[in-house]
Protein backbone atom coordinates (compact mmCIF):
# COMPACT_ATOMS: atom_id res chain seq x y z
CA UNK A 1 0.00 0.00 0.00
CA UNK A 2 2.80 2.30 0.87
CA UNK A 3 4.39 1.71 -2.57
CA UNK A 4 1.14 2.56 -4.32
CA UNK A 5 0.92 5.82 -2.38
CA UNK A 6 4.50 6.71 -3.34
CA UNK A 7 3.82 5.94 -7.01
CA UNK A 8 0.64 8.02 -6.94
CA UNK A 9 2.46 10.94 -5.32
CA UNK A 10 5.30 10.67 -7.85
CA UNK A 11 2.88 10.56 -10.76
CA UNK A 12 1.00 13.55 -9.37
CA UNK A 13 4.24 15.53 -9.15
CA UNK A 14 5.17 14.61 -12.71
CA UNK A 15 1.75 15.58 -14.03
CA UNK A 16 1.77 18.83 -12.06
CA UNK A 17 5.19 19.70 -13.50
CA UNK A 18 4.05 18.96 -17.04
CA UNK A 19 0.86 20.97 -16.59
CA UNK A 20 2.69 23.97 -15.21
CA UNK A 21 5.17 23.84 -18.06
CA UNK A 22 2.33 24.01 -20.55
CA UNK A 23 0.63 26.91 -18.76
CA UNK A 24 3.61 29.28 -18.45
CA UNK A 25 2.65 32.71 -19.67
CA UNK A 26 4.50 34.01 -22.68
CA UNK A 27 6.44 36.87 -21.12
CA UNK A 28 8.57 37.50 -24.20
CA UNK A 29 7.08 38.08 -27.63
CA UNK A 30 8.13 35.55 -30.20
CA UNK A 31 11.03 36.86 -32.19
CA UNK A 32 11.42 35.92 -35.82
CA UNK A 33 14.36 33.67 -36.46
CA UNK A 34 17.34 35.74 -37.47
CA UNK A 35 19.60 34.10 -40.03
CA UNK A 36 23.12 33.80 -38.75
CA UNK A 37 25.37 36.37 -40.35
CA UNK A 38 27.28 34.54 -43.00
CA UNK A 39 30.65 35.34 -44.38
CA UNK A 40 30.69 36.47 -47.98
CA UNK A 41 30.67 33.50 -50.30
CA UNK A 42 34.19 32.65 -51.30
CA UNK A 43 34.51 32.46 -55.07
CA UNK A 44 35.59 29.08 -56.39
CA UNK A 45 39.23 28.49 -57.19
CA UNK A 46 40.03 28.86 -60.88
CA UNK A 47 40.52 25.36 -62.25
CA UNK A 48 40.33 26.09 -65.97
CA UNK A 49 40.53 29.12 -68.23
CA UNK A 50 38.53 29.27 -71.46
CA UNK A 51 39.25 32.05 -73.94
CA UNK A 52 36.39 32.82 -76.32
CA UNK A 53 36.29 35.49 -79.03
CA UNK A 54 33.07 37.48 -78.96
CA UNK A 55 32.53 36.74 -82.65
CA UNK A 56 32.23 33.02 -81.79
CA UNK A 57 29.21 33.69 -79.56
CA UNK A 58 25.59 33.77 -80.76
CA UNK A 59 24.35 37.24 -81.74
CA UNK A 60 22.04 37.46 -78.71
CA UNK A 61 24.92 36.66 -76.35
CA UNK A 62 27.16 39.17 -78.13
CA UNK A 63 24.52 41.86 -77.55
CA UNK A 64 24.32 41.02 -73.83
CA UNK A 65 28.11 41.05 -73.48
CA UNK A 66 28.33 44.41 -75.25
CA UNK A 67 25.61 45.79 -72.99
CA UNK A 68 27.49 44.67 -69.85
CA UNK A 69 30.74 46.12 -71.19
CA UNK A 70 29.03 49.45 -71.88
CA UNK A 71 27.51 49.55 -68.39
CA UNK A 72 30.82 48.74 -66.71
CA UNK A 73 32.68 51.51 -68.51
CA UNK A 74 36.38 52.15 -68.96
CA UNK A 75 37.24 51.97 -65.25
CA UNK A 76 35.65 48.56 -64.90
CA UNK A 77 37.50 47.33 -67.97
CA UNK A 78 40.82 48.62 -66.62
CA UNK A 79 40.16 46.89 -63.29
CA UNK A 80 39.34 43.61 -65.04
CA UNK A 81 42.47 43.74 -67.17
CA UNK A 82 44.60 44.65 -64.17
CA UNK A 83 43.22 41.63 -62.27
CA UNK A 84 44.09 39.39 -65.21
CA UNK A 85 47.63 40.75 -65.42
CA UNK A 86 48.10 40.05 -61.71
CA UNK A 87 47.52 36.30 -62.24
CA UNK A 88 50.27 34.48 -64.12
CA UNK A 89 48.06 31.44 -64.80
CA UNK A 90 45.36 33.53 -66.47
CA UNK A 91 47.88 35.60 -68.39
CA UNK A 92 49.54 32.39 -69.60
CA UNK A 93 46.21 30.96 -70.82
CA UNK A 94 45.64 34.12 -72.84
CA UNK A 95 49.20 34.00 -74.20
CA UNK A 96 48.66 30.42 -75.35
CA UNK A 97 45.83 31.72 -77.55
CA UNK A 98 47.98 34.61 -78.84
CA UNK A 99 46.03 37.14 -76.78
CA UNK A 100 46.70 39.59 -73.98
CA UNK A 101 44.57 41.20 -71.30
CA UNK A 102 44.16 44.23 -73.57
CA UNK A 103 41.84 42.14 -75.72
CA UNK A 104 39.64 40.89 -72.86
CA UNK A 105 36.31 42.69 -72.65
CA UNK A 106 34.47 40.46 -70.14
CA UNK A 107 34.99 37.54 -67.79
CA UNK A 108 32.77 35.05 -66.04
CA UNK A 109 33.69 32.62 -63.27
CA UNK A 110 31.49 29.54 -63.10
CA UNK A 111 30.72 27.66 -59.92
CA UNK A 112 32.82 24.77 -61.23
CA UNK A 113 35.92 27.01 -61.30
CA UNK A 114 35.93 27.65 -65.03
CA UNK A 115 36.97 31.20 -65.87
CA UNK A 116 35.67 32.26 -69.27
CA UNK A 117 37.41 35.26 -70.81
CA UNK A 118 35.61 36.94 -73.67
CA UNK A 119 37.96 38.69 -76.03
CA UNK A 120 37.67 41.08 -78.92
CA UNK A 121 40.35 41.12 -81.61
CA UNK A 122 40.52 44.90 -81.64
CA UNK A 123 40.04 46.33 -78.16
CA UNK A 124 37.83 49.38 -78.15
Amino acid sequence: MRNITMLAAGAALLLAGAASAQQQPATQPAQPAQPAPSAPAKPPEISRVDVVDIEALPKETQDRVNQVVAQRGDEGLKELRSSIDARADIKSALGAKGMSSAQVIAASLGTDGTLTLITKKKAS
